[in-house]
């Protein structure tokens, strides 16, 4: 979900996942052929409004040792970036200007493994943000990033 060109039609490729364990989750296939390939990753917003990232770990999840891959854990963090400043990037492309992430647990197969996180401030051209990935109720990874708006979408 990084903003690019193939993401000037995004709303319309948004689905709402209406039944299973993702009932009342949303995501966004075909927006980003990595994160595709990476995920599936679902987002909602939180009863208060606050945007939730998602997934369920999978062996294709994993490093060699069996936990969740470092990879991974950046790869769903970028992606939980655009879902949580999407109100502060609308109608602007976007791109990862930087990232910063610590490290601080883990997560294994068929864990669940959250984040949430909140825009610290929007200016016109650049976006500072700030979450924290969980499985468990434990933290896995605290990050903060900076998404710097691109124009308008075409």
């Amino acid at each position: 979900m990084d903003g690019g060109v193939e993401d000037n039609n995004y709303t319309s490729r948004l689905i709402e996942v209406t039944e299973g364990p993702w009932a009342g989750w949303s995501w966004y296939p075909g927006g980003d052929p990595y994160e595709d390939l990476s995920g599936p990753f679902y987002f909602k917003s939180d009863p208060d409004g606050r945007p939730r990232c998602a997934f369920r770990a999978e062996r294709k999840h994993l490093n060699g040792g069996g936990f969740l891959h470092g990879g991974c854990v950046m790869t769903f963090a970028d992606f939980a970036l655009f879902v949580i400043g999407r109100e502060a990037i609308e109608g602007d492309r976007a791109v990862t200007a930087t990232f910063n992430g610590e490290f601080v647990g883990t997560a294994h197969e068929g864990d669940l493994v959250e984040c949430t996180g909140e825009v610290v401030k929007a200016g016109r051209s650049m976006v500072f943000l700030r979450g924290l990935i969980e499985s468990g109720g434990e933290p896995v990874m605290s990050f903060s990033a900076v998404l710097k708006k691109m124009g308008p979408r075409r």
